[in-house]
């Protein structure tokens, strides 16, 4: 039983109407216990994919972890997808299928709209090492993209089986090589290196099947170590700006992300 010092609360702002997404949001909010009277400000954790919060069994974890002391308690501010294929993704790079094309639009709506709603309402800590945004898929392709152009707010990332396949080209065209078409990896390289940021990283060896260039590797596991070298060609250092994570059973769905969770918030907001 969850004592009431490791209980989460759980607020929800709906039908917040975004300017910048024309529609309405949904945010799911979780609080720790108490944290109307802490005198400390608050860790911030941002997770796409917020409406997967219930089926990951968040609340849960996040009591879990802070009843074992391996976490400070920490604000999570869990954003549900709107239109995922369009607003999750490179921002100003739709992929060759045009997907993508409101990935700016969502990370300015979590920048300029969000961000400074959460932190006039609650106790957020002001220091970037504090913050961390992550996201499963297509949702962790944005946490990165957000993270990598925004590491003056975020210092933390976490991609749970990351869609780092996005991609310029198909790869059905006789032109399409990997070094020149995904897109993420182009960003990386051709971007500089942001002092201080901290990436998380996890894989399962049966997130998929495909294996494009026939190395006995499935393409998600490919992808995800591919852009992991181009970051450490910026400067990054595995085992310690890096952490990379690989499940032998994980698959490309929440039970996966929901076992990987907790070694993720541990890596993120660990005491």
């Amino acid at each position: 039983m969850t004592s009431a010092a490791h209980h989460y609360h759980l607020e929800r702002l709906t039908n917040v109407h975004s300017k910048l997404l024309d529609r309405d949001t949904e945010v799911d909010i979780y609080l720790p216990f108490q944290f109307e009277q802490s005198e400390t400000p608050f860790p911030l954790l941002l997770l796409n994919d917020g409406q997967d919060g219930k089926e990951i069994t968040l609340q849960e974890t996040l009591e879990e972890v802070t009843r074992a002391h391996t976490i400070r308690d920490t604000i999570v501010v869990a954003v549900h997808a709107g239109d995922r294929m369009q607003e999750y993704g490179v921002a100003g790079k739709p992929d060759f299928k045009k997907r993508g094309s409101r990935a700016r639009d969502y990370s300015r709506f979590i920048m300029t709209e969000l961000l400074p709603y959460i932190e006039y309402r609650y106790s957020v800590s002001t220091k970037t090492e504090d913050h961390a945004i992550a996201g499963f898929s297509l949702g962790g392709l944005s946490a990165l993209d957000i993270a990598w152009h925004h590491a003056d707010y975020f210092g933390k990332v976490g991609a749970f089986s990351g869609s780092f396949w996005w991609r310029r080209r198909d790869t059905k065209s006789r032109l399409y090589s990997d070094h020149r078409d995904r897109i993420m990896h182009l960003t990386v390289r051709n971007g500089r290196y942001k002092p201080g940021l901290k990436f998380w990283f996890q894989t399962g060896l049966l997130d998929e099947q495909a294996d494009r260039n026939k190395n006995g590797v499935i393409d998600s596991i490919d992808d995800t170590l591919d852009l992991i070298v181009e970051l450490t060609k910026k400067g990054y250092r595995p085992f310690h700006d890096i952490q990379y994570l690989e499940l032998e059973k994980g698959e490309h769905n929440l039970k996966t992300w929901k076992e990987a969770m907790p070694h993720f918030l541990q890596w993120a907001f660990g005491k």
